[in-house]
Order: structure tokens, then sequence, then C-alpha cells
């Protein structure tokens, strides 16, 4: 239920100030995970690609995904409230939030994030 949820940190690979909580397994590991994540307002992840599928439904608020090796908000698109996008294996792809969000997001770890610029992932910083 809502209230058993338990947040955290975010992994070291995204933004500080992200929170997750762990539904199911664990993205780091072999096999199926189901995550949370709190996106606070002004989130934004470069472009990156994962070797294996991710599925995500935003819960509340808007996220705005994109893909290309460059960061456009021109080539991104609004996904409010109840959206459901598949971020396939390997294409690179980008996220921003105006607002606060939350999504929800299952797949097959271990899900590996590869940067395009090594300098957006946030364990270099």
């Amino acid at each position: 239920t809502p209230a058993e949820i338990r947040w955290g940190d975010g992994p070291a690979r995204l933004p500080s100030d992200v929170k997750v909580a762990r539904l199911q397994g664990s993205p780091d590991q072999p096999g199926p995970f189901t995550v949370r994540l709190k996106l606070p307002a002004g989130y934004k992840l470069g472009p990156h690609w994962h070797p294996r599928d991710e599925l995500v439904t935003v819960l509340s608020g808007t996220v705005y995904f994109g893909t290309g090796e460059t960061f456009s908000p021109a080539q991104g698109k609004a996904y409010p409230a109840g959206s459901f996008v598949v971020l396939p294996a390997n294409p690179p792809h980008f996220t921003w939030t105006e607002d606060e969000a939350v999504i929800h997001a299952h797949g097959i770890g271990p899900l590996d994030f590869t940067y395009v610029d090594p300098a957006d992932d946030a364990r270099r910083r």
C-alpha cells in the first residue's frame, strides 16, 4: 500500500535529489525489477541508453522524454500522469521535468546506464 512504500536516496548514477522506492527486485541485479522514482522539479537526465527495455508509467506530474544523442527539448514529448512509455533497449534517450513527478518503472535487470557524454554521469561529479 502507499503507506508501506519506503523511499530512499536514488542510485549514484542519477542526480542526487532523486528518491527511489524498490518494490520488487533490484535494477542492479539480474531478473525482474519494479521501482518508483520521485523526480524533483527541474530534473534533467542527459542522453543515455540501456541494454534492455525500460517500461515507465507516469503516476503524477508530467515527465518529458526525448530520443537522440543530444539533449534537445524540441525532440521531446510531454507524458502526463497516466501515460505509459516504452524506452527500447539501445537508442539513446533523455528525460526532464518542469515540476515534481513520480514514475513507476519496471523491466529486467541489470538496468545498466551508458551515458552518451560521460560528463552527464552523476558518479563523475
